[in-house]
């Protein structure tokens, strides 16, 4: 019997390279699980070096052969076949992800990220979401644990005013600098000259700003912000003073920003040569990314990050500054062509975002899904728990004592409280007959009442009789066109209404006679309303609602509230024309086919007369 053979890393890693490479040729797994079941060794060890040689492949693959992105997808889904069968390490697709992105160019990582949307389903699988769901976190949100800075991200530019340049006259500068042929560049196409000097100590200022940009912790030092105060003053001071407009920027380059989408050329790094410094003052892509490197410079300045110091802490002066300076870059931006004001929104929108995306991470990344509360049963009342001696009181009666006197005696004139706010006792409205019995007495011409003697004319009596009739005389609520002088007046007419309808018993004879003069006046619009069924009861007719519809005109919405009408169908009555009369007939016709026969004359005058529109009534009772 021979020996179990022992476990070569170096063979398992050359053989699972091969079959690796197999595989992504004929775009199957099968290669990689024969290599894996005829290697020795156990499966720890195995899918350990299946996974190097996965990686070692793609980086293989991204350094030397230059293939696509396709084939770095190919090699993805190989990776996840693997997990499916068993052979390598669920956080391997993962890893080459995070590869692939970290080694590709960004035009070319929207496709990774596509596949990475297309595939969702597999991410929230068991298999791969527990593993995965970290990696992905992170790849997708540039997740920084810690809340550092990159501060290799050092920027070179020259810091010896010996060797500058920027003293010599300008056309030694573009003799020494930059040859352009005859022709290259045109009078429309050349910098506007900048309306500021621009030396060595601007030049030194503007770069030197890059520093607190790559490591904004500067700021809280006293000695440092006096110098970032300084030189953000005079930077901006320059970009405020040498505004950019389309006239002042080349059209063909402004043109071809527009109009080239997504093929701007992105640089890491900046150019800092002094010989560009005025082409990139004239710039607008440049002033946009010094602009919005301030914005978000004073967002982690203000804003509380989880990882911060207990140092790290504005006070109130530099608060301000930020403020003030955070207002002046947003209108730096909007001036900034082309299509400034989109773009300081755009940008405003993304860092507010970001802003709360910042909160949910410093509150522990609560769950957005709240769960649904659990179904209570009803509990039952317990049964109160029995008062002590001393509150109830002792003897037979038992009174519960209230702390004095006047309290106990009231709350013990009834053993259940409710019950007594039921009894017919507390019943202190009056009935019309009662109330009114005196004012229509003096009505009667044959008492000879003076006029300033009666009750009607008593302020106190008079509010109280409106309350009475809004609560128990229809009279109240019905149309009239009548204009009254006063109170007084109003009261006196409607007793001579409510004396029609009160007993027999009651002096409403002689108080007719006064009803009809006052009906002969032709101001009585109520008895119209009583006697008409034109008015009252029938339907309004195409002619009428043409008529009302003309008078209301821009006015129709108001009538609208008061015929209930629903905004949703305000809107659509809006969007079926422009024309505000045909609008109004509109309204009508919607209210007539929901109320059917109650679309009476009489809802429809009470309604106009309840929006104001009394004048457009009394035509209709002329009519």
């Amino acid at each position: 019997m021979s020996p179990p053979s022992h476990f070569d890393f170096t063979e398992a890693r050359d053989k699972f390279t091969a079959a690796t490479k197999s595989a992504v040729d004929i775009r199957n797994c099968k290669p990689l699980t024969s290599a894996f079941s005829h290697l020795p060794g156990n499966e720890t060890e195995k899918k350990a070096t299946l996974d190097q040689a996965l990686r070692g492949v793609l980086e293989e693959q991204i350094v030397k052969q230059k293939v696509n992105v396709e084939d770095f997808l190919s090699l993805i889904y190989i990776s996840i076949d693997g997990v499916t069968e068993g052979i390598c390490s669920a956080t391997t697709p993962f890893l080459l992800l995070g590869d692939v992105l970290d080694c590709l160019p960004l035009d070319q990582c929207d496709k990774i990220f596509s596949f990475v949307e297309e595939n969702v389903s597999t991410w929230k699988s068991t298999t791969f979401y527990s593993a995965g769901k970290n990696y992905l976190l992170r790849m997708c949100n540039g997740l920084n644990l810690q809340s550092q800075f990159n501060l290799d991200n050092i920027t070179v530019f020259n810091k010896n005013e010996q060797d500058s340049t920027l003293g010599l006259q300008h056309a030694e500068v573009k003799e020494e600098g930059m040859e352009v042929e005859e022709g290259e560049m045109g009078d429309e196409d050349a910098p506007a000259p900048c309306s500021i000097p621009i030396d060595y100590n601007l030049y030194r200022k503007f770069w030197t700003l890059q520093d607190y940009f790559r490591n904004p912790v500067q700021c809280y030092d006293k000695f440092s912000w006096m110098t970032f105060l300084k030189y953000s003053d005079e930077t901006l001071a320059v970009f405020k003073s040498f505004k950019l407009d389309d006239m002042q920027a080349s059209k063909r380059k402004l043109e071809e920003m527009r109009t080239a989408g997504g093929d701007h050329v992105y640089f890491a790094k900046f150019l800092t040569s002094e010989k560009l410094m005025d082409l990139q003052l004239s710039d607008s892509n440049f002033r946009r990314h010094i602009l919005l490197q301030y914005l978000i410079l004073f967002q982690y300045l203000k804003g509380q990050v989880k990882f911060k110091s207990s140092s790290c802490v504005l006070n109130d002066d530099q608060s301000l500054w930020i403020e003030d300076t955070t207002k002046l870059v947003y209108q730096l931006l909007r001036e900034t062509p082309p299509d400034g004001d989109k773009f300081a929104s755009m940008v405003e929108h993304i860092l507010n975002t970001e802003e709360n995306w910042n909160s949910w991470k410093n509150e522990g990344c609560p769950s957005f899904v709240k769960e649904r509360p659990a179904e209570t049963k009803p509990i039952r009342p317990s049964r109160k728990r029995q008062a002590p001696e001393d509150f109830l009181g002792k003897g037979p009666d038992r009174k519960i004592l209230m702390g004095n006197d006047e309290l106990t005696r009231l709350w013990n004139l009834n053993p259940d409280n409710m019950e007594a706010c039921k009894s017919d006792s507390r019943e202190f409205m009056p009935s019309l007959e009662d109330f009114f019995e005196e004012a229509i007495e003096q009505a009667d011409p044959s008492n000879m009442v003076e006029e300033e003697y009666k009750v009607v004319r008593n302020s106190n009596y008079g509010w109280r009789a409106l309350r009475l009739l809004s609560r128990r005389s229809p009279h109240f609520f019905q149309p009239t066109n009548q204009q009254f002088k006063s109170l007084a007046d109003y009261l006196e007419n409607m007793v001579i209404k409510l004396a029609k309808e009160l007993p027999k018993d009651l002096p409403s004879e002689e108080i007719k006679t006064g009803e009809e003069d006052d009906d002969e006046n032709g101001d009585n619009l109520l008895k119209e309303s009583n006697d008409s069924p034109s008015i009252q009861s029938k339907a309004v007719t195409n002619s009428q609602m043409d008529e009302i519809a003309a008078k209301l005109g821009s006015q129709w919405k108001t009538l609208a509230d008061h015929l209930e009408m629903s905004e949703k169908e305000i809107r659509v009555i809006e969007s079926d024309s422009e024309d505000v009369e045909l609008q109004a007939k509109m309204l009508l016709v919607a209210w007539q086919d929901r109320e059917g026969p109650q679309a009476t004359m009489e809802s429809l005058v009470t309604a106009l007369n309840s929006a104001g529109f009394s004048n457009i009534t009394e035509g209709l009772g002329e009519t």
